[in-house]
């Protein structure tokens, strides 16, 4: 086990967030870079044990067109400000990886300045790739090389140059040296020579224990850079579109899909690949932003840590902050920001409450890092599986839905499971539990011990983090929800009744429902009256109870979601096993209550 087997990464675009000039004027340092240790403790206080910060070096204007590798970006401070930031982080118990744009380089580089000065006769004339003293460029220079990505601005490096090996190389061991870094992040890894990666892992592995190098890919297989030749793991761009089109178009199969190839890929194995997980970062639109249904920022996030792989926050999406990506711009995705202006988030923004409620529960929760991955149920709407670790099972329940969905899930040995984020508590009967999981929200079930009993949430009402970073959508606010069965099993509201059905998406389910819940009601009704007052025992109450599954009512629930499913799609017999093997008057009840 490693550290980063258990990182929760925060991710920093420090010329963004600290306001810097977006053209370096080469002047005197300014110390922006100081201007992040008091996030330091806002990031820890979230939840979060490393920092993926970058870039950082001496760049001509948005880092990637590095001018020197081996000096911090005279607009963030000087030498001496990072390896004061990197210590304090450390003392603060934050690991830090830095972005290592090892592709190519700016014009500025001393060895591209070199053969513009001395063109055929300069040592480093192979140092890029193709370059060409018969040909131009868009900057006149009277030769022409390969750029990166159609930009004359990046040159990129020959990286079968030995010479381009070692020199990067040892800028690594000088960041190892100078600034005591936990790890890097490979820029554009997916186009970078496997030997030159290979050259890079040995030197990771040589400067540090535990050394980290992830890497930018965008697609493909993943294993041809994951493994133990080359990198320790990747940005996980298949999950990252998988979980924001997976809620816009309400088809959690996009997601499970993306899950079960992915982890397919590492050998179904905890220890096989693991990822780097997101949702946005500073080349794409913001998670908020994204999202159709900004309710779906709650479920959204549980899956990104509870998931395998490594979760990563990009800053201020804590805070629920929009970013569109613009036709020639980046910058609404990397906006300077004052945590001043945060500074009451944790107790009055409900995302930020989410995120820091899931990285406590991630920290603590040690099967979200080890263990395995089991789909226990899934359908457009609602998805749930369990991660296994060391004998326990934990479960993770999700729903995209404007309303409430009850699941029956198959559990581990406990006797009662309580929900991290909310506090609810269910028991476990026959194997299994059964959980309302709430409209646009989601769950992580943790077996009760003696360290969850005592230290989460007491009132699931009122404290769960995952309900309140969801704000209510549309439909949530226009739909009127079916009536409770406790205060209408004789009285129900026939005005409110035509509301349910013409609020509604599909009026022909809302119509069975409605009808199936006033023949529950009256089931609950009838054994009211044979069940005694207040003041009788609770055999008697429970002999009453007993009357009503005599009577089929049980069987007539369960057909009566079975009949409901069908029309809503094909049920699966994992489906079918949930609805047959729960056997929970009140369960049953709240299932029926969560069609629409």
């Amino acid at each position: 086990m490693a550290w980063y087997d258990e990182a929760i990464f925060y991710h920093i675009y420090p010329l963004g967030l600290t306001g810097a000039p977006k053209e370096n004027p080469y002047t005197e340092p300014v110390h922006r870079l100081d201007t992040l240790i008091p996030w330091i403790a806002h990031i820890k206080e979230i939840g979060c044990n490393a920092i993926y910060i970058g870039p950082l070096f001496e760049s001509v204007g948005h880092g990637y067109e590095t001018t020197d590798y081996r000096k911090l970006d005279s607009r963030l401070g000087t030498n001496e400000d990072l390896t004061n930031y990197v210590a304090e982080c450390h003392r603060q118990g934050i690991r830090v990886i830095l972005d290592g744009v090892f592709n190519h380089t700016g014009r500025d580089f001393f060895a591209f300045q070199d053969i513009r000065e001395k063109r055929e006769n300069s040592p480093y004339r192979d140092w890029y790739r193709n370059v060409n003293f018969w040909g131009n460029n868009q900057y006149n220079d009277g030769f022409s090389y390969e750029n990166w990505g159609g930009y004359d601005l990046l040159a990129k490096l020959n990286q079968s140059n030995p010479a381009v090996r070692d020199y990067i190389c040892d800028v690594v061991r000088f960041w190892v040296k100078e600034f005591d870094i936990d790890g890097i992040r490979l820029d554009a890894a997916d186009v970078l020579d496997f030997e030159y990666m290979r050259a890079l892992r040995r030197v990771a592995d040589e400067v540090k224990p535990q050394f980290w190098l992830m890497g930018e890919v965008i697609h493909g297989d993943y294993t041809r850079w994951v493994n133990e030749g080359t990198l320790h793991s990747v940005t996980n761009y298949h999950l990252h579109k998988a979980l924001y089109s997976g809620h816009n178009d309400h088809n959690y199969f996009e997601i499970a899909h993306t899950v079960k190839r992915l982890y397919g890929m590492g050998g179904n194995r905890p220890d096989g690949l693991k990822l780097y997980n997101f949702v946005d970062n500073h080349d794409v639109e913001r998670i908020y932003t994204k999202l159709n249904n900004k309710a779906h920022f709650a479920p959204v996030h549980v899956l990104l840590y509870t998931l395998p792989g490594i979760p990563s926050v990009y800053y201020g999406s804590e805070f629920g902050i929009e970013g569109r990506k613009e036709r020639y711009s980046d910058d609404s995705l990397r906006p300077a920001l004052s945590l001043a202006d945060y500074s009451d988030a944790l107790e009055k923004n409900p995302c930020t409450r989410l995120i820091a409620a899931l990285g406590k529960a991630r920290q603590r929760i040690k099967a979200l890092s080890y263990g395995d991955y089991q789909e226990l149920l899934l359908t457009n709407r609602q998805y749930a599986f369990s991660r296994n670790y060391d004998g326990e099972s934990v479960l993770v329940t999700v729903n995209n839905d404007d309303s409430d969905y009850v699941m029956t899930l198959p559990a581990g040995n406990a006797a009662e499971y309580v929900g991290a984020l909310s506090g609810q508590r269910v028991s476990v009967a026959g194997g299994r539990i059964a959980v309302n999981v709430k409209a646009n929200s989601g769950e992580i079930w943790v077996p009760v011990n003696g360290e969850w009993a005592e230290d989460v949430p007491q009132d699931a009402s009122e404290n769960s983090s995952a309900e309140e970073a969801a704000p209510q959508s549309k439909a949530q606010q226009d739909t009127l929800q079916l009536e409770s069965c406790e205060d209408t099993a004789s009285e129900k509201d026939p005005d409110k009744d035509s509301n349910v059905t013409k609020n509604t998406d599909n009026e022909e389910t809302t119509q069975e429902t409605a009808g199936i819940e006033e023949t529950t009601c009256s089931y609950t009704a009838e054994a009211k009256a044979a069940a005694p007052g207040p003041a009788d025992s609770k055999a008697v109450a429970e002999a009453a109870l007993k009357k009503v599954f005599e009577e089929g009512k049980i069987a007539g629930l369960q057909e009566a979601i079975l009949a409901i499913m069908e029309k809503n799609g094909p049920i699966t017999d994992q489906m079918r096993r949930d609805v047959t093997e729960n056997v929970y008057h009140d369960s049953l009840i709240a299932w029926v209550k969560s069609f629409r």
